[in-house]
């Protein structure tokens, strides 16, 4: 068993592997989720090439953005979809949910609407179909996988090679995350995720959390269920989603504890701030005008 002051190093690793000369450079297998989930992640990974770490990032031969002027090293696969297919997908979607307040899990179970995440999923079944590229990836003694959990295949690689996991999220559908790490998430005090309540709930928004909490257990496991079979496929052994969420290493939560409601966290949930897109500019200066007569 390991001393009990081990999770309370994590951070200090952390800190230790962002920190020029304090640490020797690592080895990263990157696998990224595409749209603004790469803005965001796109902005650590150069920080950490500029630091000294090499980086290597596995991406499918189509998307949005992944693979467009790139200053580090980037492995593709072949997929099975067209972007014309993708983007189809993805305005289904968008147009179902951009009507829709997300007070209940039941729009979401829509099943048309899902199949850009199945489309998602998809693209791990390709990556491993790529023989010469896991081969590569399996001789290359990667120190950890940094990933976007939002897409499981970044977990399923980890699992795959048995390498540490570096989650990069604010969190995931159904609370998946929060409960394979074991952070506690009492229902009357810790709101579920698109239900936009504070920790400070009425009772009856603490009722109304329970039944959500319900509502997750019916649709995640229809939500999941295109990519937890490609696990099991690629795994070649039955996977749940606490098998592949439960492999999290460490997580660097997309939050501020400053601007977020207070919660509980895990030793090895190190908060980095609610990094956005783009970096945002300086304020413009303001002049002050007088008005005296």
């Amino acid at each position: 068993m390991a001393p009990a002051a081990l999770p309370g190093l994590l951070p200090l690793c952390v800190c230790l592997l962002l920190t020029p000369g304090l640490a020797q450079a690592g080895k990263l297998l990157v696998v990224p989720m595409d749209g603004s989930h790469w803005f965001t992640m796109r902005l650590v990974v150069e920080k950490l090439i500029q630091k000294g770490h090499e980086l290597v990032v596995v991406v499918p031969d189509v998307s949005w953005h992944l693979g467009q002027s790139m200053n580090f090293t980037v492995k593709t696969y072949k997929t099975s979809h067209t972007l014309e297919d993708l983007n189809h997908h993805f305005i289904i979607f968008s147009n179902v949910h951009w009507k829709t307040r997300m007070h209940s899990l039941v729009p979401l179970s829509w099943r048309s609407s899902m199949s850009v995440f199945d489309l998602y999923f998809s693209r791990c079944r390709s990556l491993f179909n790529d023989k010469k590229l896991v081969e590569y990836l399996k001789e290359s003694s990667f120190d950890a996988v940094f990933l976007d959990p939002f897409d499981l295949c970044g977990l399923i690689v980890a699992k795959y090679f048995s390498l540490p996991s570096v989650v990069f999220s604010r969190g995931v559908f159904c609370h998946y995350l929060e409960e394979a790490v074991q952070c506690p998430a009492p229902l009357s005090y810790v709101p579920r995720m698109l239900l936009g309540y504070s920790d400070a709930m009425t009772f009856k928004e603490r009722v109304r959390n329970h039944i959500f909490h319900l509502e997750e257990h019916l649709f995640c496991p229809n939500f999941y269920k295109t990519g937890l079979e490609i696990a099991s496929e690629i795994l070649q052994t039955p996977v749940t989603a606490y098998d592949l969420f439960s492999h999290t290493s460490i997580w660097l939560l997309r939050t501020d504890f400053v601007l977020d409601y207070p919660r509980p966290v895990m030793p090895n949930m190190i908060f980095i701030g609610g990094i956005n897109c783009k970096q945002g500019k300086p304020l413009p200066e303001v002049r002050c005008l007088s008005f005296s007569s």
